[in-house]
């Protein structure tokens, strides 16, 4: 394969140059243990100290509300638990249908353990009720958590306005913000979010590194436990590395939030009107919700995402069928039942993620390719001429 077209950026991202030359130095030279007492350690610590002050400036609060981890999962993990075990009265929890499998799959596994768990619906944009949210929260609640993007169709949730609700309630608020880090503005100084989760891989950091924030103040329970690091926050040796990458990437995510609102988002939206251009019988999954910039989640009726997704690949094409992390599955993705796509377009659901590293001529060659792609797809699919028969 000669060509790779990568709109798979939901999934993973590449690490940005810039980020990797930063991250070098610490694999090769500053390699000194940052909880040593001697000056060759003390200096890699005074590094992490600004890698975490440039992930505050990304995120609007106070570097001391930061806490490093080893990706989203565990920093979605980390502030359930840590609600659960702050208010152990409380047995509770509100979160959404259509959250990533780091929420949803803990959510039905502490079910499991005795726990009640409330799943707000959406509509068939993805957007929640506010109404349902403040309805659902009782005086058991530990926590409500709410992604602020979503990772298949990029709908972005009305998290600081579902914060305030919570809050009204006296009830802890999380969200999951791994999508939405990077790609839109976030201050969390100026909202009532308590605990927010993102992962390095999603804005250019390499895989293995993530943050939980935490509001100072908010009752706090570590997941590890062991020794003194992040403030006794989160026991094990630094990822040092991963976490000077992030550090990096937090501070090109910054300066570039402005090129993800014009230039992303023109890419998406040329690919999309073409699509909708070139394509019969297809659907935008959440067209009339504000989306990511980046993000294009579409059905093509009467045919399989799964088979799309290898013809694309022949021709160096990388996007996904939904969540890299629920893949494998028969059946559609819980986003999309949750949304009430019809069954003939769910399965039929590609998913196209962008970056600032995609350019106008990759938009045009997918353009060139994918319509070909459906026609030879559908020609052969049973329910395509059934249809077309009628």
């Amino acid at each position: 394969m000669n060509r790779v077209i990568y709109f798979d950026n939901n999934a993973t991202t590449r690490v940005s140059p810039e980020v990797k030359e930063a991250m070098d130095l610490f694999l090769t030279e500053l390699y000194g243990n940052p909880s040593s007492l001697h000056q060759f350690g003390g200096q890699v610590k005074r590094h992490l100290d600004e890698a975490r002050a440039r992930v505050a400036r990304l995120l609007g609060c106070s570097p001391e509300e930061i806490i490093f981890t080893s990706c989203g999962t565990e920093s979605d993990s980390t502030a359930i638990y840590s609600a659960l075990n702050a208010y152990p009265g409380k047995k509770h929890i509100v979160t959404t249908t259509v959250e990533h499998p780091a929420i949803y799959n803990l959510c039905k596994y502490l079910e499991k353990q005795g726990y009640r768990v409330t799943y707000l619906n959406v509509d068939e944009n993805g957007q929640l009720d506010l109404e349902e949210l403040e309805r659902a929260i009782t005086p058991e609640t530990a926590i409500v958590s709410i992604m602020w993007a979503n990772n298949e169709t990029g709908v972005v949730m009305p998290v600081e306005k579902a914060a305030e609700i919570v809050h009204e309630k006296g009830v802890l608020f999380h969200t999951d913000a791994v999508q939405a880090a990077g790609k839109i503005p976030i201050n969390l100084q100026a909202s009532r979010i308590d605990l927010l989760s993102i992962s390095g891989h999603k804005l250019h950091a390499p895989k293995g590194v993530g943050v939980l924030y935490v509001r100072q103040g908010t009752r706090f329970v570590p997941f590890l436990r062991g020794g003194h690091q992040e403030n006794g926050r989160r026991a094990g040796t630094e990822n040092v590395q991963g976490i000077i990458g992030l550090g990096k990437a937090s501070e090109l995510a910054l300066a570039n939030l402005g090129k993800e609102q014009s230039y992303v988002s023109n890419l998406r939206d040329q690919l999309e009107k073409g699509l909708l251009a070139r394509i019969p019988n297809i659907r935008i999954n959440g067209a009339q919700a504000e989306r990511l910039p980046n993000t294009l989640s579409v059905s093509f009726e009467f045919v399989e995402g799964e088979s799309i997704l290898l013809l694309l690949s022949d021709y160096g094409i990388c996007a996904s069928t939904g969540s890299a992390c629920s893949s494998g599955s028969l059946e559609p993705s819980h986003v999309l039942q949750a949304m009430k796509i019809p069954f003939t377009f769910a399965h039929g659901t590609v998913r196209f993620s962008l970056s600032i590293f995609n350019t106008e001529e990759e938009v045009a060659y997918v353009l060139d390719i994918l319509p070909g792609v459906i026609k030879r797809l559908r020609d052969i699919s049973p329910f395509s001429t059934a249809n077309s028969a009628h």
